[in-house]
């Protein structure tokens, strides 16, 4: 395929799908990553699409938020594996509210299975995912439907966490960086994160790489209330994901990284999230940063990806020796 037609599909793919991924793109166009990735930036520097990380959007796309049919095709297979390692965290018994978004809604099929679980939701996906588990108790918000992520919002939903307190909260958002934390396109959305991380004693963030680095008009969760993230493996070269997540890490998050693509429960903390445990922190907190030669994104590469998964919790000790 000539550039000029790769281009053209590229273009065809994020207009109408609002955001690709660059994964996706090199599937779809039969090309590398690093070839999409050059067409990416050509197109951009016509001001035909905006890079993201991880991918591209339509210009214009800080305002922008992609519908519930546009975000369910991308990165399936990294949230498939996050909501498997975040299920892990869920013990019987448990009350905890889940936010909406595609992510949390992989995450709301594998809580079906957690007996004496009490769900509260704004997400219409969520409590569908959750209709038929005859042993979970799921506890809908209030609020006016919003049709693009089937979530309720306003003021009804706002006013009907008041006053309600569980041991966690499940969220997603559009964007995860260290300065802001969590963030999202839309002002209603974010108002209601808000109102579900004030009901919960810990906050868990379900975001994949393609999220990492990506910031969005409207905060939702700072980065000093965030308890963990739950986050997929970026790739080999993503400098960017590997420098947010170390820059995440140092602000007190607790990280646990799936297998990746490859599949779920292979990455650091697969083994205790599958026991119900909290995941290993596989990433330094603040004051365990040591000086090596290679800066902060080249040695956090080397502790989450260059080695595989069984090695890694003796690189982690090496690296605090040091």
């Amino acid at each position: 395929m000539f550039a000029a037609e790769r281009r053209q599909l590229i273009l065809e793919m994020v207009r109408a799908n609002g955001a690709v991924s660059l994964r996706e793109l090199a599937r779809v166009v039969q090309t590398s990553e690093v070839t999409v990735r050059r067409d990416v930036r050509a197109l951009e520097a016509e001001g035909l699409l905006d890079r993201r990380h991880g991918g591209a959007v339509l210009p214009g796309g800080f305002t922008r938020e992609s519908g519930f049919p546009q975000k369910s095709h991308l990165a399936t297979a990294e949230k498939t594996a996050i909501a498997d390692l975040a299920a892990g965290l869920v013990e019987e018994g448990e009350a905890i509210v889940v936010g909406a978004g595609t992510t949390t809604q992989e995450l709301a099929r594998r809580l079906a299975r957690v007996p004496g679980l009490t769900v509260v939701t704004n997400s219409l996906l969520v409590a569908q995912a959750l209709a038929h588990a005859n042993r979970v108790e799921v506890v809908m918000t209030g609020g006016t439907l919003r049709g693009s992520n089937y979530a309720l919002v306003g003021s009804g939903a706002e006013q009907s966490l008041q006053g309600l307190r569980v041991s966690r909260a499940f969220l997603s958002g559009s964007g995860l960086t260290a300065e802001r934390g969590l963030s999202t396109s839309n002002m209603l959305s974010a108002s209601v994160d808000r109102a579900l991380v004030q009901a919960a004693s810990e906050v868990v963030v379900l975001a994949d790489h393609t999220k990492l680095g990506t910031d969005t008009m409207f905060q939702t969760v700072p980065t000093d209330v965030i308890t963990r993230l739950v986050t997929d493996e970026p790739p080999a070269h993503d400098d960017r994901a590997g420098t947010e997540l170390q820059a995440l890490a140092d602000q007190g998050v607790q990280i646990a990284v799936t297998g990746g693509a490859a599949g779920p429960g292979t990455g650091p903390g697969a083994d205790a999230a599958q026991a119900g445990r909290p995941p290993r922190r596989d990433v330094p907190l603040p004051g365990q940063r040591r000086n090596h030669a290679a800066g902060p994104g080249q040695q956090l590469r080397n502790a989450l990806l260059a080695e595989q998964p069984g090695e890694r919790t003796a690189r982690v000790a090496d690296l605090r020796r040091r």
